[in-house]
This record gives C-alpha cells, structure tokens and sequence, in this order.
C-alpha cells in the first residue's frame, strides 16, 4: 500500500499533498451512482475537508476576534466552503470570550471552459461594492490556482477602499508558475490536477459531490461542452 504523501505545514501554507500522493479508492467510500466511471480517486474525503475547514475559522477567530468583517463569497466554487466556513467561526463565536460579527455578500467569477482557463474573466455582482469602505474584508474562495482570476478581484475590491482584507483558499493549486496571489489562510495545496467535489464544478457537474475527487478523462469527455 503506497504511503500517504501528505504533510501538515504552517497555517497559511495549509494541508501539503504531493504530486506522487495516488490518492484514495473510490471503492472505501459512497459518492452518487450517476457518476460512477468519470472519477480517478478521492484525494480530499469530506470529513477531513470539515476537520481542516474548523481549524481555519479557529485561525480566523484568532487573527480577526472582535472586528467586524464582510464575507465575501466567491460563487459557485466557493459556496460550500464559505456556507461551512462561517457556520464554524458562528459556532466559535457563541463559545468564545470573542466574536466576530459577520455579513456575507456574493459575487460571481466565470473564467473556465472545460478543464481550462481563459482569459475571458467575469465578476458578476461586483459592480457596486462601495458597502466596503472603511470594512474588513475576508473574500472566500474555493480554489486557487494562478492566482491571476484572485489578483483581479482583489484589485477590484481595493478600489472601494475597505480597511483590510483577508482572503481564505480551501485550496492552491500547485502550478508551473506560481500564484500570483496566495491566501492568507489555506486549507490544502494540491497538485496540478483537475478537482471537483464540494461545490468544484465541471462545467456545471459534479457540485453535487461530497468529497474533492480527481476527475477522470472520460468523466471530462462526458461532460465536455
């Protein structure tokens, strides 16, 4: 049985899991029947993906304890992540002697046909952030990779002069370049493969998965558009 090639770094580096790390059988968990074939493995079960995510907002609470923040949810991607993320740092809020009071606005970044990244980026519910001026910021995002899609919004939302911001990643993404935009608090860095699972689309599929799963290629011919 291969070795489990994961290691824990410092926090704002996250969950480190390497390139040589196969990953788990799908057979040693339930995921849906309909997707059954277009899957290569596990490599985040969704019970650790819950472990790590309480961890974060512990981190949160205390970097951010007693400051009022906007969370600012990046869709879809990033939905399960941040709606898990602040029903956590809720949790720590009613058991702590600090609390951070929170209000969650949406925006939407569109930039992927099939597997790959495109030039063509679309922030949609962005136009009018003004209610940020003057706020702590904490933007949640699903995935990194470049960092080049995270660098543009961050600009944009730096333009309505919010006090600070803060940026959360469940995960980089480890590329040839690197990102050009690194979270202040991450939960896993991944190899360069195609992920999907826990609200990570392809072409709209799969966000009805649990666990972040590797994509197989026949899972990508199947759904490719």
């Amino acid at each position: 049985m291969a070795e489990v090639s994961v290691r824990a770094e410092s926090k704002s580096e996250g969950i480190v899991i390497h390139d040589d790390w196969p990953g788990y059988s799908l057979d040693l968990f339930s995921y849906p029947a309909h997707y059954y074939g277009d899957l290569d493995c596990v490599i985040i079960p969704h019970g650790v993906i819950m472990d790590r995510t309480e961890r974060l907002a512990r981190n949160i609470m205390d970097d951010l304890g007693d400051h009022d923040i906007v969370v600012l949810c990046v869709l879809k991607g990033g939905y399960q992540f941040c709606a898990d993320l602040v029903d956590r740092i809720k949790a720590l809020s009613c058991n702590s002697d600090h609390t951070i009071p929170m209000r969650v606005h949406f925006i939407r970044l569109k930039s992927y046909l099939n597997d790959q990244s495109t030039e063509d980026l679309h922030i949609l519910g962005a136009e009018d952030l003004s209610f940020l001026s003057g706020k702590n910021v904490l933007i949640v995002e699903g995935i990194v990779g470049t960092g080049k899609t995270m660098k543009t919004l961050l600009k944009h939302v730096e333009s309505f002069r919010p006090k600070m911001i803060k940026i959360a990643g469940l995960l980089v993404k480890r590329v040839q370049l690197s990102p050009t935009c690194v979270p202040d608090y991450v939960g896993f860095e991944i190899p360069n493969r195609f992920v999907v699972g826990y609200a990570l689309d392809y072409n709209e599929y799969f966000r009805d998965l649990n666990h972040i799963c590797v994509i197989s290629e026949s899972g990508k011919k199947k759904y490719k558009i």
